[in-house]
């Protein structure tokens, strides 16, 4: 099996985990690959008995690697999204972090999950896209994301307007920090942040959610997935912030920016003993009285 592994920072602290992996690859005689930014980090911290096969951003994946094993946490995934793009590789989110929504498995329950990679054992969890068209093709080839597009202010001056169209039938202006059109994966990251529901992966819905909304009678709006959403940008400074989950750029009131769902999905492994809903009452502790 060909499987790649996919990093942003190297944690010391998780020397082990990182070899643990490798050494268990190499057992089973896998294919290894490594995106280069993170082999360069970690090629004198651990020890591959072959030298790995790496690859870049851009690079065509499809038909290359079967897996892609992401270590870190969900802002990983996020990034890691952008080197799969249309592939079809499936990921498995490893987490190494606090929380960890999408990259659900934990420390201890790494030699599971790769057994269960290995042994093809696991779910595919189709998660949608959101795609950024603008006249000034932001973003370039990478204009898509998976949590969320995030219209903001630059700086700290006055609130920013944005003007919304469904459809082409307006909605609303919303005086605010900012706003946040969000996928049901995005529901458990900023959007929830800042007051959006949890709408279950696979919902075909959208989320739109006011960031710090001077007007308290305004509440995150649900639509469907097959809106096409236009946004036109205002206020007092004329530059402003958008962004595709963490990846930013600057644009200034002239840019009308139009979302819509992308054309392709990205593949989330799922544990075949772990739904979305068990995720959900364990990383946002429901159920556990803080009196025991």
């Amino acid at each position: 099996m060909r499987i790649a592994i996919f990093g942003i920072e190297f944690y010391e602290k998780s020397r082990g985990l990182y070899q643990q992996i490798i050494d268990r690859l190499e057992r089973e005689k896998c294919d290894i690959y490594v995106n280069e930014k993170f082999y360069d980090l970690v090629k004198d911290k651990v020890v591959f008995k072959k030298e790995p096969n790496t690859f870049n951003q851009g690079d065509n994946l499809k038909n290359k690697i079967d897996v892609l094993f992401t270590v870190g946490g969900d802002g990983t995934i996020l990034e890691s999204v952008t080197y799969i793009r249309d592939s079809g590789v499936p990921i498995l989110g490893i987490n190494l972090g606090n929380l960890g929504f999408l990259s659900s498995v934990s420390r201890d329950e790494i030699k599971t999950a790769i057994d269960a990679v290995l042994q093809n054992n696991y779910i595919i969890n189709k998660r949608s896209l959101l795609k950024l068209n603008s006249d000034f093709k932001l973003f370039g080839d990478w204009n898509f994301a998976l949590n969320e597009v995030t219209i903001h202010k630059k700086d700290n001056l006055s609130m920013i307007v944005v003007h919304v169209y469904i459809n082409d039938q307006f909605l609303n202006s919303y005086w605010s920090d900012g706003l946040l059109i969000s996928t049901p994966t995005g529901s458990t990251g900023y959007s929830l942040s800042v007051g959006g529901p949890i709408v279950a992966p696979g919902s075909d819905n959208f989320i739109i959610s006011p960031i710090a909304t001077h007007n308290l009678t305004v509440r995150p709006f649900v639509i469907p997935d097959s809106s096409v959403i236009k946004l036109k940008v205002t206020g007092r400074s004329n530059s402003f912030m958008v962004g595709l989950d963490s990846r930013f750029e600057t644009i200034d009131s002239s840019i009308e920016l139009e979302i819509s769902k992308c054309d392709f999905s990205i593949n989330l492994i799922q544990m075949s003993n772990r739904s979305f809903y068990d995720t959900i009452r364990e990383k946002l502790k429901w159920g556990h009285d803080v009196r025991n």
